[in-house]
């Protein structure tokens, strides 16, 4: 087992943009491991016994949680291991168990959606889409101080979102079957009419024009449902990447955070220095989003500047000299010693399919997700602070 992070280490790091990370879980039943429609339970639960806020999904057997906004990675790292820990264990108290994990492993494809009336919408506008959605993910905002801005670092990120997209794959199975993908999760998402990679946008009004053209067609009812895998907020000053897996561990998700932090750094940068983003094909990004979701970390990704395929783990250490000149000693230091963790333990999906090839049981996959959604969160014993933003 790679050395963990101290935290000490973690004290050390510097403050940069502001950052804030959403993760979506799935619940199940403790003894079939199916999905358990009592995310509203488990949400009403959390707030009577720990005054938490989480939230419900679309789907009733899935529950959110959002830290507040952080100025730290360590504060990023304190919140998501204490969140997990509060909705696990309020989740244990109702005879449900919390999995960090893209797809439910088992179970059939249909889903209980919420009475929400903006999940009703998404079921009307949707339809077996919405029925069939029962996917968790992991979304990252960063801070940005406009919409012009906003946009232009979206651009800068595009290049990179497939290779973020290897570092939490996280979903081999489905139905009760290996998938051959590492996430699956990205093959069920990349149906819908507004995900996938975006456009390379000329200006913030190119992007208004696209937006107002989505909504007119009836892919989206609103902005919020615009679902690309970067995107300005439509409700926060900020940039938001949504194309990971829900990690398997809090630990993954902040290494997710702190790449996505540093690349926007390093986009404000570009920007105020009047350097444009390379504009990589949308359809390159689609291939190579593919791969990605595919082999995940151990295997093969297309370099979207060259078009050719190399190792994913080449890919992650030319990210990591990308935005190198945005981490300090600290931040530099907590990526290495997660990266290495990674390399030491393997992605979300290889873990599972140890657990499976063990004996061949679906319930030592379950297992073995419950056992990493919670790792290393027995070493922060605070509770969260509500989320405010």
């Amino acid at each position: 087992m790679a050395e963990q992070p101290s935290e000490a280490t973690m004290e050390r790091l510097p403050t940069g943009p502001t950052v804030g990370v959403e993760e979506e879980f799935l619940l199940v039943d403790a003894q079939t491991g199916e999905p358990a429609p009592h995310g509203p339970d488990v949400v009403e639960a959390a707030r009577q016994r720990f005054g938490v806020d989480l939230d419900v999904e679309l789907a009733t057997a899935q529950v959110e949680t959002r830290t507040p906004v952080c100025h730290d990675l360590a504060d990023v790292r304190r919140q998501l291991h204490a969140l997990r820990q509060v909705t696990a264990e309020t989740a244990r108290t109702l005879g449900y168990r919390l999995l960090a994990v893209g797809t439910p492993p088992v179970g059939g494809p249909d889903v209980q959606t919420s009475g929400r009336e903006r999940y009703q919408l998404l079921t009307e506008d949707y339809r077996l889409l919405a029925a069939e959605q029962s996917i968790c993910g992991c979304h990252v905002h960063v801070g940005v101080p406009d919409l012009e801005t906003a946009v232009q670092v979206c651009n800068h990120l595009r290049p990179w979102l497939p290779v973020l997209g290897t570092l939490t794959a996280n979903s081999p199975f489905a139905r009760g079957r290996d998938t051959g993908y590492a996430s699956w999760r990205s093959l069920v998402w990349s149906r819908w009419p507004g995900a996938g990679p975006p456009p390379y946008f000329a200006s913030a009004a190119h992007y208004e024009s696209t937006c107002d053209m989505l909504l007119v067609s009836g892919a989206a009812r609103d902005r919020r449902m615009i679902y690309w895998d970067v995107r300005p907020s439509s409700h926060l000053p900020t940039v938001e990447v949504r194309i990971a897996d829900v990690a398997s561990t809090a630990d993954e998700a902040v290494l997710l955070a702190a790449f996505v932090r540093a690349l926007v750094a390093t986009a404000l940068a570009d920007h105020r220095r009047g350097l444009p983003a390379p504009p990589v094909p949308t359809e390159v990004l689609r291939a190579a989003t593919w791969r990605a979701a595919r082999d995940g970390v151990e295997g093969m990704s297309l370099d979207v500047l060259s078009e050719r395929l190399v190792p994913a783990r080449l890919l992650l250490d030319r990210l990591l000299h990308r935005v190198h000149d945005h981490l300090d000693d600290g931040d530099a230091t907590l990526v290495r010693q997660l990266l290495s963790t990674v390399d030491a333990n393997g992605g979300g999906a290889a873990r599972q399919r140890r657990a499976f090839a063990r004996a061949g049981r679906m319930s030592d996959v379950l297992d073995q997700l419950a056992t990493d959604t919670l790792a290393g969160s027995e070493t922060w014993t605070g509770r969260p602070r509500r989320h405010t933003a």
